[in-house]
């Protein structure tokens, strides 16, 4: 049965907020990145490029927490876990459209030979003040 966020989370997600990525290291510490968020009608995305830290642990355990936090209201934030599946970002779709929600413009371009993905995030539970 697939997970259901609630209004005030998806307008978390929908906001210019921004977010922690935390995932598990090869040596099962944690590593955690500032991310760029949307929602996809049911799903959380971001973008990563092939070989960075988080992309080879997500490749490696899909497991993942994701903090979104109100740039409003640093007490009103949700924390979202669940599993990852990522994909080429055909076109930087993705990558462009979080870039126009964040800096109002399409992205820079990305250095020769840098591969983008969809981080697409299957929530599983949601604790915090939105969730």
């Amino acid at each position: 049965m697939p997970f259901t966020l609630s209004p005030a989370t998806i307008e978390l997600l929908e906001g210019r907020n921004y977010a922690v990525l935390a995932t598990i290291n090869p040596d099962g510490s944690p590593h955690t990145s500032t991310m760029w968020v949307g929602y996809d009608g049911g799903d959380v995305v971001m973008s990563t490029v092939e070989g960075r830290r988080k992309h080879r642990n997500m490749i490696r355990d899909p497991r993942v927490s994701l903090t979104v936090i109100d740039s409003a209201n640093g007490e009103n934030y949700v924390e979202l876990r669940g599993c990852v599946t990522m994909t080429p970002d055909v076109g930087l779709i993705v990558d462009n459209r979080l870039s126009r929600k964040y800096d109002g413009k399409d992205k820079d371009p990305d250095q020769p030979g840098m591969v983008r993905v969809v981080v697409r995030l299957t929530v599983e539970k949601a604790t915090g003040r939105a969730a």
